[in-house]
């Protein structure tokens, strides 16, 4: 298994160059991770990286369980999630029960876990590197403490079991794990995508496919009376946001290679 080496296609997507950066902050960080990716290596400096990246989504959210508490004590949340969810019952049948039931499923403890180690295998073998195992592992450990800090931080009680469609969940509501979750791995198995995909219309329809799965986890879990919309919101919030941390953890990482740094130590 080798790493990602100089000049490889992984450094656009597109037209866009991944190494280049438009502002003046992108361009001191990208200059100092090159410098430290010289001297470390590029492989390590990524993981190191993402550790960081992890403390960062953490802390944000802390920061969003703040924000919520103030916003649940003026009783704003309620103007919103209840009456989405007197809609969603409306729109409710044994059919539509099963059927959302088990594509909400795909996205739950066993079925995301098999969809994310499906890609891993298939990136790895056909990039023979290591940089998709560690950005997909490290996208999905982050994405799985945000749930358990931000569940352990509310505590928020999901909604009446006479609302929800069995099988019934206990554990604190708020954010909705699967929808974490599913943000986060699928939208790093189509950032991993789009980065081999040379047409346009390719991309396109990657991103749509991959938005319209991420969307509809996260409506499921309303419809079936798993989650609060608010619930949902910020799993898809905070989901976007460390995304975005490992996708830029990614790109410093390709900046550092290009300017010479060594792919492993």
């Amino acid at each position: 298994m080798q790493s990602d080496h100089r000049g490889t296609p992984d450094e656009r997507v597109g037209d866009v160059d991944l190494t280049t950066w438009r502002t003046r902050a992108g361009g001191a960080a990208a200059d100092g991770w090159a410098a430290l990716g010289r001297r470390w290596g590029a492989l390590p400096l990524l993981v190191v990286t993402l550790v960081i990246g992890i403390g960062v989504a953490v802390t944000a959210t802390w920061a969003a369980s703040e924000v919520y508490d103030a916003v649940r004590e003026a009783d704003d949340v309620a103007v919103l999630d209840r009456p989405v969810l007197d809609w969603m019952l409306t729109l409710r049948s044994p059919t539509a029960d099963t059927l959302v039931t088990w594509w909400t499923d795909v996205a739950g403890t066993i079925g995301m876990p098999i969809v994310a180690l499906g890609f891993l295998v298939g990136f790895t073998i056909q990039r023979r590197a290591w940089t998709p195992l560690v950005l997909l592992v490290g996208a999905s450990g982050g994405s799985l403490l945000m749930t358990v800090a931000g569940k352990d931080l509310i505590g928020r009680a999901r909604p009446p079991l006479s609302d929800a469609v069995p099988p019934y969940e206990h554990s604190p509501s708020f954010p909705s794990g699967h929808t974490l979750n599913a943000t986060v791995i699928v939208g790093m198995i189509v950032y991993l995508l789009l980065l081999r995909q040379s047409r346009l219309v390719t991309r396109v329809w990657t991103i749509v496919a991959g938005t319209v799965f991420v969307v509809s986890v996260g409506i499921s879990r309303v419809f079936l009376g798993h989650h609060w919309l608010t619930d949902v919101l910020a799993a898809w919030a905070l989901g976007l946001a460390w995304l975005a941390l490992v996708i830029t953890a990614h790109r410093l990482y390709l900046t550092a290679l290009h300017r010479g740094a060594r792919p492993v130590r």
